[in-house]
């Protein structure tokens, strides 16, 4: 038998690889009667055999043989092929790569999620094929990372360990070099523009004193972000009106012996322009343009600035998108008189067809029913397009507090139809908590509580909560519905029992309280809730004196009582804001007037109202900061009788932080009775900045100005600040507050750290 050998080297992707083929034939074409595949595992044997393009009973061609080789080597999964034929046996012999089993990357990043993000911008992960040219470039994309955090001179060093002949782990040792810190920024060729507006918009900043603050600039250089700012200055010119206003790239020297640098920019501005006329193409069957040109934020004579531009294009976008053009395209032209110093401009509003909706699909729920998703989405199918409705279904779905995430895709199924594609992201929405402790007045301590806001899925709400000690004993059921049978109706029922003993040197206490109240609401307009609460509290105050108490017959004290609260409250509620837990835009406006007095001992009337707003720096200074303001006032009106519980409070997390909850309003201490305080008002003003956003974590700060009095609001004024943590958790909103009361006095009850679970701002 005669046995050729041939030896073939091949080029792939400018690497050449060597591959042997033995062939063993008679001096003619020798038929092929099996196939064989040897430590194949990276791919099946259909695609092997659709790879190979030879079957059996076929004579071997030794060219289609190699060609299919080459072909097997671009799959990247092998060190080596060989095939061999013995009396019509073709086998082919696969020498696999090695997988990766195990991927670490020490001396950078501490957390392991910011390390896995890590891996993916390197492009290495767990499970990829292992290959030297994989190992080099993944080495010189952190090398890339380092230097885009602006370390200079970093070094990485590779550690491969076999672990079998099938699997490696890699270890990428990093050795952080020195941080560039920008001790001067030039801006060359501006003089109408100043340095502070330049960094509002620039990431690289020079340090300023109390660097190590979080609230200075440390003027470390973030090195990707160099080629950006130039452009982020250009832009601010722009908004004030230097149209032709030019930015060069900026120049950075480094002095390496002390790593410091002067970072410039070259600036050449141009003139300012002024907006001068406007005009608007649109088929006025569509809309007419008279009723847009009163909404835009261009105005005639004023400066010109390129943002308001954008929002107005986009506002024009939004009000023919609102009458089911979805598609439609707003461009714009800006026509300069550089004598004049003035712009005119043109929209040119292109609508496209009439789009309908065709399907609503909801994907990504594996818990919340489809029905509680699809009656929070406005867009139905049949409906024609609306931006507007699109808009505020996300923000719905958002504030519902059932998601971590929420988007809605439009896909285009024809000219005029499309399909809205709901995804979401469940997040927990439901939690136990037990916790305990031991207190020199209340001895042991026990508390709990089981909350669910979505109960199987069904969007119903329900919580019980129990506190248990010495000295108190209180319970609490809550039911809550926001939309009875899918409809626009809501409904809450809440049940509660407490027990109370307050024991002084006057006197000892014994208070029962046990009531429920009922709520039904209804949807008037979108974001517009209105609805009637019935309120029924029992309440026993028993009094026993100490012996020996001599009382002041100029006083009246306390003596036991029952009374009974029975009262109505109409109420409404506005809220527009795009998040459950951390909205950064829009407001939620409420009022309510309780009426005490149908058939109980309470007789009065109290009106409350809030309003509560929220605006981030993201879209305008891309900062994720986020500013707060609340407030919050209420007057009590004596309409036959006002008993102790009845009275306005002031203090606590949830209007005076810095003072104990219920600090100011009645003393009863001395049992003496006081009158009730009947007007009450309290300010929170907060500032939010991310800490760690992966984990939904932040921290802010805060100042709260609140007043109380019996005939006024001014009898007590007091005020705060301080710092807080927030963490969306998974037992819910982890609040950790430490103030500092301003202006308190010697009597004041304070309090420096109190915490807040389950609530919001």
């Amino acid at each position: 038998m005669l046995k050729i050998f041939s030896i073939i080297r091949i080029t792939v992707k400018r690497k050449s690889i060597l591959f042997s083929m033995a062939l063993a034939s008679l001096l003619q074409a020798e038929q092929i009667t099996s196939i064989e595949y040897v430590n194949l595992t990276k791919i099946s044997t259909s695609i092997a055999n659709d790879t190979l393009g030879v079957r059996i009973g076929e004579e071997l061609d030794p060219n289609k043989v190699n060609k299919a080789i080459k072909e097997f080597y671009k799959y990247n999964y092998f060190d080596d092929i060989t095939a061999s034929i013995d009396n019509g046996k073709l086998k082919i012999l696969f020498k696999e790569k090695p997988s990766i089993a195990n991927v670490d990357i020490t001396g950078y990043k501490q957390r392991e999620d910011d390390i896995e993000v890590l891996k993916n911008q390197i492009g290495i992960k767990k499970g990829r094929m292992y290959s030297t040219k994989l190992i080099k470039d993944s080495k010189e994309a952190l090398l890339k990372e380092l230097e885009k955090e602006g370390y200079i001179n970093s070094v990485v060093e590779v550690d491969i360990e076999n672990l079998s002949e099938d699997a490696v782990s890699v270890t990428f040792n990093v050795n952080k070099g020195d941080e560039i810190v920008i001790k001067k920024v030039n801006y060359f060729g501006s003089k109408n523009l100043e340095s502070s507006q330049f960094e509002k918009v620039t990431a690289n900043k020079e340090q300023e004193m109390l660097s190590w603050l979080p609230i200075f600039n440390d003027g470390e250089l973030k090195a990707e972000e160099l080629q950006y700012d130039s452009r982020r200055i250009q832009e601010l010119y722009f908004e004030n009106g230097y149209l032709d206003a030019k930015v060069q790239n900026p120049f950075l020297e480094v002095d390496f012996a002390s790593n410091q640098a002067d970072l410039d920019f070259y600036i050449d501005e141009g003139i300012q322009y002024k907006t001068n006329s406007i005009t608007i193409y649109l088929n006025q069957e569509i809309l007419d343009p008279k009723d847009i040109y009163p909404e835009l934020k261009l105005k005639k004579d004023k400066v010109f600035n390129v943002k308001m531009l954008r929002r107005d294009a986009n506002y024009i976008k939004n009000m023919v998108a609102d009458r089911g053009y979805a598609f439609t395209q707003v461009n714009y032209d800006i026509k300069k008189d550089e004598k004049n110093g003035t712009a005119d401009i043109i929209f040119n509003v292109i609508p496209g067809d009439v789009v309908s909706i065709r399907d609503v699909k909801i994907s990504g729920n594996s818990r919340t029913l489809d029905r509680v998703i699809r009656r929070n989405v406005y867009l139905a199918p049949g409906d024609l397009y609306n931006q507007t409705d699109y808009n505020d279904s996300i923000n719905k779905l958002r504030r519902s507090g059932f998601f971590e995430d929420v988007s809605i895709e439009q896909k285009r199924v024809s000219a005029d139809t499309m399909d809205i594609i709901v995804k979401v992201k469940e997040a927990p929405t439901g939690n136990i908590i037990l916790g305990g402790g031991y207190g020199s007045y209340d001895g042991f301590m026990l508390s709990g509580s089981l909350n669910e806001k979505n109960l199987f899925g069904s969007g119903i709400g329900f919580s019980f909560s129990g506190d248990i000690s010495e000295k108190t004993q209180d319970f609490s059921i809550n039911l809550s519905n926001p939309s009875i049978r899918d409809s626009k109706y809501s409904g809450q029922i809440e049940i509660h029992a407490d027990s109370t003993e307050i024991n002084n040197d006057v006197y000892d206490l014994d208070k029962q309280s046990n009531g429920f109240s009922v709520t039904v609401g209804r949807e008037i307009i979108r974001n517009l809730r209105a609805g009637l609460t019935y309120r029924f509290d029992s309440i026993t105050e028993d009094y026993t004196y100490e012996d020996g108490f001599v009382f002041d017959p100029t006083k009246k004290y306390y003596e036991d009582q029952e009374y009974t609260t029975s009262s109505l409250t109409p109420y409404f509620s506005f809220d527009n804001t795009n998040d459950y837990y951390n909205p950064t835009e829009g407001f939620k406006l409420g009022s309510s007037l309780e009426y005490a007095g149908l058939g109980g001992d309470s007789k009065y009337i109290k009106s409350s109202s809030y309003l509560k707003t929220f605006y981030s720096l993201e879209d305008k200074f891309d900062l994720n900061w986020i500013f707060r303001y609340k407030l919050q006032a209420k007057i009590l009106i004596d309409n036959g009788q006002i008993n102790q519980g009845d009275s306005l409070y002031l203090g606590g997390t949830k209007s005076l932080r810095g003072y104990k909850s219920y600090a100011f309003g009645p003393n009863n201490d001395d049992g003496i009775i006081e009158d009730p305080y009947k007007m009450m008002a309290a300010n929170s003003f907060e500032v939010s900045f991310p800490l760690i956003e992966d984990m939904k974590m932040r921290w802010g700060l805060f100042y709260d100005y609140g007043m109380i009095g019996q005939d006024g609001f001014d009898d007590i004024q007091r005020s705060s600040t301080g710092a807080l943590f927030e963490w969306v958790s998974p037992f819910g909103p982890l609040t950790l507050i430490f103030a500092q009361p301003i202006d308190n006095e010697d009597t004041d009850d304070i309090s420096n750290f109190e915490f807040s679970l389950g609530s919001t701002f």
